[in-house]
């Protein structure tokens, strides 16, 4: 992984996301190995906004975005990057017991000893994102974005356009979905966080099969996968919209860099939005779902 990470700055990536509780921790401490001998080569972004608790065998066990927590996970990343200063530090989750204008200040503080460079929100509401930003300007807000999921497209891309923030869309794959490597008849192991998902679901994945084959016959014309269309389609989209696609493997790490080369037709952009209009399953259940859109 070590090798991957710096592979990827060799072929020109710059902008690398973790957060603590990626592991916990074990994702901060591997990007920090890997990219500190060349750290002013790349920007990093982590997050914090959750309570852990190491006993037990799902760590993550609440929201705490306390100003003395965030002060807390800023310091211990920091040690666990090896950097003196965190480039984009994201509120993970909107915690509803703190007042934004609280998270907000508290980041501030550390812009200003240095510690961080930039404040993000991630899954955050319109009037949360203007509230923290009259304390703190928001430089980014990540949020789910893809062919298949597309909420962000109402409210929240104008507001930030409005606003000059810029947006960094997570699972831009569709949790591997939108890669046609997954069908009605995958079998995910047991601990694989997509059993939860209602468009996981084998029926669901095979009403939403035809989206992934006409992704792979825009990729066939032009010489391309249908991850590849996915990515082009987001970097079509605006000019201020990074997606953030994850791997493990050096053939995917070239493949997603390949996405940049590709130009979508207004036809074959007409053609994507008629079958994404027809995506079944919801993104998240309803106790997961409750945390977004704060």
């Amino acid at each position: 992984m070590i090798s991957l990470l710096r592979t990827a700055v060799e072929q020109d990536v710059t902008f690398f996301d973790t957060a603590e509780v990626y592991g916990p921790f074990a994702n901060e401490e591997l990007v920090g190995e890997a990219l500190s001998p060349i750290r002013e080569r790349v920007v990093i972004a982590t997050k914090f906004g959750f309570k852990l608790d190491l006993t037990k065998e799902r760590p993550q066990v609440g929201l705490d975005s306390r100003p003395e927590h965030i002060r807390e996970v800023a310091e211990a990343s920091l040690k666990r990057l090896k950097t003196d200063f965190i480039d984009l530090f994201y509120q993970h989750r909107v915690d509803p017991n703190v007042p934004i204008e609280d998270v907000a200040g508290a980041v501030k503080e550390l812009i200003q000893e240095g510690k961080v460079k930039h404040f993000g929100l991630s899954e955050a509401g319109v009037q949360t994102i203007r509230r923290a930003h009259a304390v703190q300007p928001v430089t980014a807000v990540q949020n789910e974005y893809s062919i298949w999921t597309r909420g962000p497209e109402a409210e929240l891309l104008p507001a930030l356009e409005e606003l000059g923030i810029g947006f960094v869309a997570y699972s831009p794959l569709g949790r591997g979905f939108l890669t046609g490597a997954i069908n009605e008849n995958t079998a995910f192991d047991r601990t694989d966080f997509r059993n939860s998902l209602p468009r996981f679901t084998p029926e669901a994945r095979k009403a939403n099969q035809a989206l992934v084959d006409l992704l792979g016959g825009i990729a066939a014309s032009k010489n391309a996968t249908p991850a590849q269309i996915a990515l082009a389609w987001l970097l079509a989209r605006r000019p201020w919209i990074v997606p953030i696609p994850g791997t493990r493997k050096l053939s995917r790490l070239d493949e997603n860099i390949g996405a940049a080369e590709i130009e979508l037709t207004s036809d074959d952009l007409r053609e994507i939005e008629a079958a994404a209009s027809t995506v079944q399953g919801d993104r998240y259940p309803e106790n997961l779902e409750q945390m977004t859109g704060r």
